[in-house]
């Protein structure tokens, strides 16, 4: 059976971004998310967010500018907080679990490429090149705190009770019930699990 581009894009395969279904996706997400930045209106900015995201629990706040690639990538569980200018390269799905505190400027890509060099372009067979992409999903558990500046890097799954220093880089799977820190970040304190 072949696979949708869609399907690729979602397996991690290299898939081809021109393809009428993403690029329709990429349309559609590009308008929400411009309605959702302009928007004041709570009311509004709750039928905005139902659309363009894929689920979003009760009481979700987007606090400022907000910028997403597709944004039909992106689950939030209950009272999740995004502060502004957060941006989501949600190329793959981008899964919250409940209680996740997102601080300013932090950025999550789901996108990478090839450490070989020579594989990071390829040819069409009408002649043109195209940038080779692979995808992960990222996951955030439940009673997250990620602070400002922080980038989490396509397949990592942060776990529950994690707080992530402002300015990490975070490349790895974060353990549950942990401080992390640094580039790249690391364990730097273990907490006590919550009751």
């Amino acid at each position: 059976m072949t696979m949708t581009e869609h399907e690729k894009l979602l397996a991690g395969k290299d898939y081809d971004y021109r393809d009428p279904e993403l690029q329709t996706m990429l349309s559609n997400g590009r308008k929400l998310v411009k309605r959702l930045n302009e928007s004041t209106d709570p009311a509004e900015k709750v039928t905005i967010s139902e659309q363009l995201f894929n689920k979003i629990g009760v009481r979700l706040t987007i606090n400022g500018h907000f910028e997403a690639i597709y944004g039909k990538h992106i689950s939030f569980g209950d009272d999740d907080f995004i502060n502004g200018n957060c941006f989501f390269q949600d190329s793959n799905l981008i899964t919250f679990g409940d209680r996740v505190i997102v601080a300013p400027d932090t950025k999550f890509y789901c996108g990478e490429h090839d450490i070989d060099a020579t594989k990071r372009f390829g040819i069409r067979p009408d002649g043109s090149r195209y940038l080779i992409t692979y995808t992960e999903p990222i996951t955030v558990g439940n009673d997250v705190w990620i602070g400002g500046n922080v980038t989490v890097i396509a397949g990592v799954h942060i776990g529950n009770n994690v707080i992530v220093a402002a300015g990490a880089v975070v490349v790895k799977d974060v353990p549950d019930n942990s401080i992390v820190g640094g580039v790249p970040a690391k364990v730097i304190k273990r907490l006590a699990p919550l009751k």
